[in-house]
């Protein structure tokens, strides 16, 4: 396996950090909120017997360079475009806010081909604004991470239902006990939820500028395959309902058994291999 640690720079002069392995036609992984270049270094390894694998920090994450003024969607695209070109890809695979990227480069960019898009998270159904996100970016202001982490996980319906049912004064001291926990164990390469707690909030943004624009998505000409799994919430369900319906070259595959986690590594709850094979025919080759 061919392991490479490299940088690409974006249009504005941001450095954007990847890594390649494997060897064979290339596919650019775009991870979603919370998440690193890491975040699926599973998967990338599953495909690396056949597929060269870029893995990437977003802007605002590892060595990447910062997020700059005015962020927007289109500084994503412009980030992946220039990957793309370091790279010489035309496949991407985006995961939750990384597959509205995927899906708004595969409109922007000539180069894309080939879009895989595991459980976008474009808001299809009123309102396009859920208020969680606003508080999220309030208590996160206000230096209450444990009370930001809540509100983003009941809000966007990411933990187990139990625990999405549970008063948020009650998970409050839970989650700031497993914060303290992981900054202690983290190691140099680890990515913390405080870590990341910040970046959410920028995927919120984005979240919010694609939200209601589902029809756009009707001019997408690469050939797509969308992902999701059986135990993800509604709201990503009606979204992959919504692209399957408007985008001209589609697929769509249901992961039995998996959540919104199912592409990342396996102690995230993800079945990468299971992924990996049922993509692989989908990709060139």
């Amino acid at each position: 396996m061919v392991v490479t640690g490299e940088t690409a720079l974006s249009p504005d002069g941001t450095p954007i950090a990847f890594t390649r392995l494997g060897k064979g036609p290339g596919l650019v992984l775009v991870h979603g909120g919370m998440e690193h270049a890491a975040s699926h270094l599973q998967l990338a390894e599953a495909l690396s017997g056949r597929f060269t694998v870029t893995l990437y920090d977003r802007r605002g994450r590892g060595t990447s360079g910062p997020y700059g003024g005015a962020y927007t969607m289109a500084k994503e695209v412009a980030d992946l475009g220039a990957l793309l070109a370091a790279t010489e890809t035309e496949q991407v695979f985006g995961v939750s806010s990384g597959a509205l990227i995927a899906l708004e480069a595969a409109l922007a960019l000539p180069a894309v081909r080939r879009v895989v898009a595991y459980e976008p998270p474009l808001l299809v159904e009123e309102p396009f604004e859920p208020a969680y996100m606003d508080r999220y970016e309030r208590l996160l202001a206000a230096g209450d991470l444990a009370g930001a982490m809540v509100t983003g996980m009941q809000g966007a319906e990411m933990g187990p239902p139990l625990l999405n049912r549970l008063p948020g004064w009650l998970l409050r001291p839970m989650v700031r006990l497993a914060i303290r926990q992981e900054d202690r164990r983290a190691g140099a390469y680890a990515f913390t939820m405080r870590q990341a707690a910040p970046t959410l909030a920028r995927d919120f943004q984005l979240v919010r500028e694609v939200a209601g624009r589902v029809d756009r998505y009707g001019d997408v000409e690469a050939d797509v395959l969308l992902l999701g799994g059986d135990r993800s919430p509604r709201y990503l369900k009606a979204a992959l309902d919504a692209l399957e319906a408007v985008l001209p070259r589609v697929r769509r595959v249901v992961f039995p058994g998996l959540g919104h986690g199912g592409s990342g590594n396996t102690d995230r709850g993800g079945a990468p291999r299971t992924v990996a094979a049922t993509i692989t025919p989908f990709l060139h080759a």
